[in-house]
């Protein structure tokens, strides 16, 4: 093989799909010019809409007087759910159990009850103010011990899963332990809050500009709420500033009242409420109360499992469901459960409905799992991570793969993650120098914890596990490319038009990435469950074989030569002894008449799941990785550092490494906040009270690790047959934060000398630190 050859093979082996590549937007970011919706020039005539909310948790409406809202200057529309003409109703899961607009009963402080149109945004939400509601109020509760305490219902049925023979098995542990978790929730807190445009068209047309991960569950529920086909609903989503779960289904609100407006009115429609109103009304991550009992022996090994995870929902059902579930398919985390008997406790509560947040429910289920670990390790008097290696998965035939939802795991490489970042990190000899330092400090104690992470990767819906990719090639050699993933500056575009470009063997810049339209790809699932890569990026991949086998047909013909010496390369293709540029081929292959357009398809294989059964395999595969955290805690105050951090995670066959090292640092951060300084508040009066900056603390530049070291796996490689062999990089990294609480709980510890579990809950703020230190002082 000649020189020139082996570079060519290096090329396609390499490509483009694996490299560094920036985000295509990238420069757009840190210059202001990428538009989102509120950068669309306005068009002629649009007006402006604003909600009126509640301002009782629970009530029944007893009379609506909105005279002075439409008398007020600019004032065009006020409308209430009579007003719907369709089904005034924006549930995501056929409940019908979530009201557009509020008629007859709130039930929760901020719930919509109208809408104000104006000519300008001010005028709207000055108007929208000057309502006057009559109520009678009703009980309200607002959070997991409340609804307990009122016998509340719960808003979906519940799951179980069962393995073994727990209730026996439990009894004859040689050792037991019961207790109770207290698990915050946590707020999207997106750079761009909600927004919606809408622009009527002709007969029953309108097209929506939405700020949603869900274009067609928008494109669904307008024509729900209009009360027409979704073919006469176009969604588009050129980027969002964040998502994190929160626009999966909290946008149908806002898309569905300015669809509404924009028809009524024959005029363009947008809305955009403020950051309060955005955290008023619409949904967080769920907390959890997580009650378990505990059954091992003297090692530390986990023999039996009993525990229930009660969540708060909210008043609606929105995705509590599949959240709950998800929570219990992680309440495993790494570890192999003889055992076990899991139950999911869905809890209606009067306050916004709860939803989908980065990780969907498996945070919190892991969560509980580590405290599981480090309440067995005190008991033992053992080290966490001595605990956590004995209990891990074991590898085929060991008789320990086996999950509580009946799935085996058949791709474990925790062990060897966990053990090399253990050495790479120096675990265990700044362990001992922490103990050291604790032994001498007076004020100041340390903390160090190594976690892992085996999260799930698939909808646990399998109909979601599906998607579709449009691919033109035009007579120039340029390339457009539209999927039903949607980007919210998590870098999927640019890695689907690197699958692209990979497969043509041509440069990025030759593909057009284009917005994400239900005009173009239909039935899409909502970008979530860190599947968008996983999904589109086969279905484009599907579009380009399609079109490169027509392609390669046409060369073998017109060259009379045998496919398998047609050959694309970097910019050209090789036809038997010649080559040719790729426009130039593209071109002949034009006035061939050769089909260069392809729709690809793309469903995710072996997954299936009965969930009345809680059986079944939910996960085409899991993603892996560790992390090591120190701490540094003022035991007079509470307050904490964050001295360093080690990262050691598994992303497959990267399919771009530095957006996904860019993954997993802000995932991590992300985690840091929800365990940490993200505080979620609602007073006696059922009120949000942390809905803004001022109140609620995401965290700053300075509260990362001052040591923040971060390596990806690059010896890993997918077993199953993902795209260019790489795993899902979306959510899995969020839970390595799980270290930082970990930390924080052995500092508090040492008060004690190491000899009580401190029971430390999330969010671990100042105040929860402290009181978990004198907690630590009274036991010593």
């Amino acid at each position: 093989m000649d020189k020139s050859t082996f570079e060519d093979r290096k090329a396609i082996i390499a490509g483009p799909m694996h490299d560094s590549r920036r985000h295509d937007s990238a420069h757009k970011h840190v210059t202001g010019t990428a538009d989102y919706i509120d950068d669309i020039p306005e068009p002629a005539g649009l007006l402006h809409g604003a909600l009126g909310l509640s301002d009782r948790a629970h009530a029944e409406i007893l009379n609506i007087d909105l005279s002075a809202v439409a008398a007020y200057p600019g004032v065009v529309w006020v409308f209430t759910g009579k007003d719907v003409p369709g089904v005034n109703d924006v549930s995501s899961n056929g409940s019908h159990d979530e009201p557009l607009l509020a008629e007859t009963l709130v039930q929760f402080h901020g719930q919509p009850i109208f809408a104000v149109i104006a000519e300008t945004r001010d005028a709207a939400r000055r108007a929208a103010l000057l309502a006057k509601i009559d109520y009678r109020d009703l009980p309200h509760w607002s959070d997991i011990d409340g609804a307990l305490a009122n016998g509340s219902p719960l808003v979906i049925t519940p799951m179980t899963l069962r393995r073994g023979e727990p209730d026996t098995e439990m009894t004859n542990a040689a050792m037991r332990l019961k207790g109770q978790m207290r698990i915050g929730g946590q707020e999207h807190f997106y750079l761009e809050g909600h927004v919606a445009m809408a622009i009527p068209g002709e007969d029953d047309e309108v097209t929506v500009w939405s700020s949603t991960q869900h274009p067609s569950e928008i494109q669904h529920i307008v024509g729900h709420v209009l009360d027409i086909p979704s073919n006469a609903v176009t969604v588009n989503v050129r980027r969002m500033g964040g998502g994190f779960g929160g626009k999966e289904t909290q946008g149908n609100q806002f898309a569905a009242l300015a669809a509404i407006a924009a028809k009524k009115l024959g005029r363009a429609i947008k809305f955009r409420p403020d950051r309060d109103e955005d955290m008023s009304a619409t949904g967080k991550r769920h907390d959890f109360l997580v009650d378990y009992e505990l059954g091992f022996d003297a090692e530390g090994r986990i023999h039996a499992v009993d525990a229930t995870y009660a969540a708060r929902c909210g008043f609606s059902s929105d995705l509590s469901g599949p959240v709950t579930d998800r929570a219990l398919f992680h309440a495993d985390s790494s570890y192999f459960y003889p055992h076990v008997h899991l139950t999911s406790k869905p809890l209606k509560t009067h306050t916004v409905s709860n939803t989908a947040f980065r990780g969907f429910g498996g945070p919190q289920g892991m969560l509980g799992a580590e405290r599981f670990i480090e309440e067995i390790a005190y008991a033992v008097g053992k080290d966490p991570l001595d605990v956590r290696k004995l209990n891990f998965y074991g590898q085929p035939g060991s008789g320990r793969t086996l999950t509580p939802y009946h799935q085996e795991v058949e791709d474990n490489i925790i062990t060897r993650i966990v053990e090399e970042l253990e050495e790479t990190a120096e675990y265990r000899a700044r362990r001992n120098a922490i103990i050291a330092f604790n032994r001498d400090s007076r004020y100041i104690r340390k903390g160090i914890a190594l976690t892992p992470v085996k999260f799930g990767i698939s909808f646990t819906m399998t109909a979601f596990n599906q998607a579709g990719a449009l691919v033109h090639i035009y007579q120039d050699g340029s390339i457009h490319l539209n999927h039903g993933g949607t980007e919210m500056g998590q870098g999927l575009y640019t890695k689907v038009a690197q699958v692209l470009a990979d497969s043509f063997q041509v440069d990025i810049d030759r593909v057009k990435i284009t917005a994400t339209t239900t005009a173009k790809v239909p039935n899409t699932s909502a970008t979530a469950a860190s599947s968008g890569s996983d999904l589109n990026g086969m279905a484009a991949f599907d579009a380009a074989r399609q079109i490169k086998e027509r392609l390669v047909a046409f060369a073998a013909e017109k060259w009379d030569v045998g496919a398998t010496d047609v050959v694309f390369l970097p910019n050209r293709v090789r036809v038997g002894e010649i080559e040719i540029p790729f426009p130039d081929f593209i071109k002949q292959a034009y006035f061939a008449r050769v089909q260069l357009s392809a729709a690809g398809f793309y469903k995710t294989p072996k997954i299936h799941w009965d969930r009345k059964a809680g059986r079944g395999t939910p996960f085409y595969y899991f993603a892996y990785g560790a992390s090591c955290t120190e701490v540094s805690i003022d035991t007079l105050t509470g307050e904490y550092l964050i001295d360093r951090t080690d990262i050691l995670h598994d992303v497959g066959r990267s399919l771009n490494p530095a957006i996904d090292m860019g993954q997993v640092e802000g995932a991590f951060v992300q985690g840091l906040g929800w365990l940490t300084t993200e505080e979620l508040w609602w007073d006696e009066k059922g009120r949000l009270r942390t809905h803004a900056p001022s109140t609620y603390k995401i965290p700053l530049a300075s509260d990362r690790p001052k040591i923040f070291n971060v390596r990806l796996a690059e010896w890993s490689e997918n077993t199953e047959a993902t795209i260019g062999r790489s795993k899902a990089v979306g959510e899995p990294p969020l839970m390595l934060a799980i270290s930082v609480l970990e930390a924080l709980s052995m500092a508090v510890a040492s008060v004690a000398n190491y000899k009580v579990c401190p029971r430390l809950d999330a969010p671990a703020t100042p105040e929860r630190v402290l009181m978990a230190v004198e907690r630590m002082k009274a036991k010593a």
